[in-house]
């Protein structure tokens, strides 16, 4: 499992001109679901992202996490961080977990998020996703498990 994690501020997500979520600043999570994760590699993601201190204290050191800034997740699944483009030109998602099995993990990672009580707001599962994201910093941590 592989996330992508950016502070950010406001930040939209649309599906066919449509808005579907918005957070007015936090984090900003693309999650990536390889063949063969499961539950365990889950709770390691979510744990990190709600722990992961990114946000500056009055001393303007990264000593913050989320929750202690009150701010928002943004989860987003994006399994296109499983394309291999190493043999050509055009990548290959066969490391990617196919959507009936990296679906309910995605939802199982929200579960964990939400229930540490940091509100946290999602894209569509497989959808086309249009995101206008405000990057703060920039700072933005790649977490593979």
């Amino acid at each position: 499992m592989k996330a992508v994690i950016q502070r950010v501020g406001r930040t939209c997500l649309s599906v066919d001109g449509k808005l579907i979520s918005e957070i007015p600043y936090g984090l900003v999570v693309f999650l990536g679901i390889k063949v063969g994760d499961d539950k365990k590699q889950a709770e390691q993601i979510a744990k990190k992202v709600c722990a992961l201190r990114v946000f500056e204290d009055n001393d303007g050191k990264m000593n913050l996490s989320v929750d202690e800034v009150g701010g928002e997740i943004l989860l987003i699944s994006q399994f296109t961080l499983y394309g291999d483009c190493s043999h050509g030109n055009r990548p290959s998602f066969t490391l990617a977990e196919r959507p009936e099995k990296a679906r309910p993990l995605y939802e199982y990672v929200r579960g964990l998020i939400s229930a540490s009580g940091i509100t946290v707001k999602c894209g569509v599962f497989g959808a086309d996703m249009k995101i206008e994201q405000y990057n703060d910093g920039p700072v933005t941590i790649i977490y593979e498990i």
